[in-house]
């Protein structure tokens, strides 16, 4: 056994997308950050669709972008096809996606991490959890080598004794090609987590030429292009050096960043819509008994809203066909990946039912479908933090607590990152709120109410919407990523100038009369935009004329939003204290004492949301906090967390 020399403050293990949003989130904090991977070269692989962001997730990035993450801007560096999708909808709804090049985007991060000040990048496999008395300690991998840490983040993905299922063939790994860890699972166990077991998807993979699409409906791109990033003076000054690739395409290429796969392609790529026949369907009911799903053989659950196409066709008989989405995986490679086609039937079956697809009846497969089952950690498990309740300094990310998505998954490693570096730094943890960000959706959804299913982030699940829009997140969430390290000063200044200028135009809009009413009245007339006012300020971005339309617009139901947050924070500023028994309080439901003592939420709006505590029960513990105060003097309250909106 081999000890490593170095100690860690923070040890990250699994380079996936919360992994590396973890790692350098940590590393930028000022941490002495080791990132371990079993394969060093599928550092944040697309392990299915090469594509980031899309409804609520789009959401997703843009306020990972705005705290100081890297996701939005690899997607803007390596996007092929971007796109805003429910423009014809309201602001609250807007979305935007990007198609990316799968190779450009996993070595772009993995260049990234490499140069990142005070981060190590190690590869080698996890097998144990380091830990005594319920403290973790380090992790030991398969070669017996042991990394001493302060804090280690678990993000293993698809990964814990994954077992991939083609038909009545079955293989151990996280995905196609690369294997999976065996004992880690036991070692979470022997600390005291309570594991599950999900299964997800991918589609066959298709060779382009041998594709049809003359007989398939072309998607192209939206111009001007809807980036991701706030930030992007870090595209073009930062990037252009290391990542150049052809110096002719980016002098053309003026709109695009230097070394972007747009400014090396000149142009945005295509996708392409297509669907399904009825020979499709009646192939499949024909060989659904060799799907591993529905003879048994899967135990775990799949996704609810990324059904399989055996999925699709048995619970939606009536339905003629089912539409098809034919995406390109890179620049530099000819396989299509097929949205919406998961499955796991026998390789000879998906032979037949990819050439059911209209464009496709002479299509070769490059790479079959597969369905893979994994382990993970019921998030109930979790504080707001993302550690671990049963053993200390030990976090959890990613879709081993349940989620599905690279989005949901990199929003959870950022916070699992930020929160593991202060507490190395002695510091209280960041918890967004419900009503900052739809990160603050997501992991409150996740240890309040649990999933059995992998979770997906959808707009219906965040009640404030309309204040937690993609095209705001830096309004809500850069002053935060400043203060806590990750955003640089350039940066928060370029939102503070922003931020100005949209309550100046505001305030001059409000003040300026012409005619009858004021600009601000106008403004909220329909069919009339910012470019149409006699007065206006030439020299305004598109980015803060866009903010000034839909405040003004929007004014009145943002304002009973506003009044509704403000009912939200009083219950939640309402902590309870650690020492509080559920057992001891009278007349509480047995339902509801069990799940207040399973999962100890962390405020009385947080038990509120719990399934099966009522009102009343929430009423029966405030009562009992203020009796519990009255008896203690205030003694063994709980810990202090960060007040997010003071920062």
């Amino acid at each position: 056994m081999f000890v490593y020399p170095k100690k860690y403050d923070v040890i990250v293990v699994g380079a996936g997308h919360a992994g590396v949003e973890a790692a350098l989130a940590a590393a930028r904090m000022g941490c002495q950050t080791l990132l371990i991977s079993t394969n060093l070269d599928t550092i944040s692989q697309m392990s299915c669709n090469p594509a980031i962001g899309g409804l609520a997730k789009g959401h997703l990035v843009r306020e990972i972008d705005a705290l100081g993450g890297e996701m939005g801007k690899s997607t803007d560096m390596t996007g092929l096809q971007f796109r805003m999708l429910n423009v014809k909808k309201g602001p609250s709804v807007w979305a935007p996606r990007a198609q990316c090049d799968k190779k450009a985007y996993q070595f772009r991060m993995k260049w990234i991490c490499e140069k990142q000040q005070g981060l190590d990048v190690k590869q080698g496999q996890t097998d144990l959890l380091l830990h005594k008395d319920r403290n973790v300690a380090g992790i030991q991998t398969n070669l017996g080598v042991r990394y001493l840490g302060t804090v280690v983040v678990i993000t293993t993905g698809t990964f814990l004794r994954g077992l991939m299922h083609i038909g009545s063939r079955q293989q151990s790994g996280g995905r196609a090609g690369e294997a999976a860890p065996t004992n880690l699972s036991d070692s979470l166990k022997e600390v005291g987590m309570e594991l599950g077991r999900l299964k997800t998807g991918t589609p066959p993979r298709l060779l382009r030429r041998s594709i049809d699409f003359s007989k398939t409906e072309v998607q192209p791109g939206d111009e001007p292009v809807p980036f991701f990033t706030y930030w992007k003076d870090d595209l073009f000054h930062v990037e252009q050096s290391a990542l150049s690739m052809n110096s002719k395409a980016n002098t053309e290429a003026r709109c695009y960043p230097a070394g972007s796969i747009l400014a090396t392609l000149n142009r945005q790529m295509p996708c392409f819509i297509t669907h399904t026949t009825q020979s499709t369907a009646e192939l499949i009911r024909s060989n659904l008994h060799k799907s591993p799903m529905y003879s048994g053989v899967i135990e775990g659950i799949g996704p609810r809203y990324c059904p399989s196409i055996e999925d699709k066709i048995v619970k939606f008989p009536d339905k003629e066909r089912h539409q098809i989405f034919l995406e390109p995986e890179g620049i530099a490679t000819d396989e299509i990946y097929v949205n919406g086609f998961s499955t796991c039937l026998p390789f000879e079956v998906q032979v037949e039912l990819v050439r059911t697809i209209v464009g496709c009846e002479d299509a070769e497969i490059m790479r079959p479908a597969y369905a893979v089952e994994y382990d993970f950690a019921f998030p109930t498990q979790l504080h707001p933090s993302l550690e671990t309740k049963v053993c200390s300094n030990l976090f959890l990310a990613g879709q081993i607590n349940g989620t599905s998505g690279y989005e949901e998954a990199g929003a959870q490693g950022l916070m699992a990152g930020i929160n593991a570096a202060r507490r190395v730094q002695g510091k209280e943890p960041v918890i967004l709120r419900r009503d900052q960000a739809y990160i603050g959706v997501l992991i409150d959804d996740l240890i309040t109410k649990g999933t059995v299913e992998p979770y997906r982030m959808f707009t219906s699940r965040a009640e404030y919407r309309l204040i937690l829009r993609q095209d705001n997140a830096d309004l809500r969430l850069s002053e935060i990523g400043y203060q806590i390290g990750l955003l640089s000063s350039r940066n928060y200044q370029r939102f503070l100038s922003k931020q100005q200028a949209i309550q100046k135009e505001l305030e001059r809009l409000e003040k300026t009369r012409i005619g009858g009413c004021n600009l601000s009245q106008t403004l909220r007339r329909p069919g009339i935009g910012y470019r149409d006012l006699p007065s206006k300020d030439e020299n305004l971005s598109e980015e803060i004329i866009q903010q000034i339309e839909i405040s003004l617009r929007y004014a009145g139901y943002i304002g009973r939003q506003e009044i509704e947050v403000g009912k939200f924070k009083s219950m939640e500023e309402k902590k309870i204290p650690t020492w509080i028994d559920y057992d001891s309080i009278p007349s509480l439901r047995t339902e509801a004492r069990q799940k207040l003592t399973q999962i100890r939420p962390a405020t009385l709006g947080q038990a509120s949301r719990i399934s099966g505590v009522s009102p009343a029960d929430v009423s029966l513990v405030m009562v009992w906090m203020k009796r519990g105060r009255q008896r203690d003097h205030g003694s063994g309250t709980s810990c202090e967390r960060l007040n997010t909106a003071d920062l």
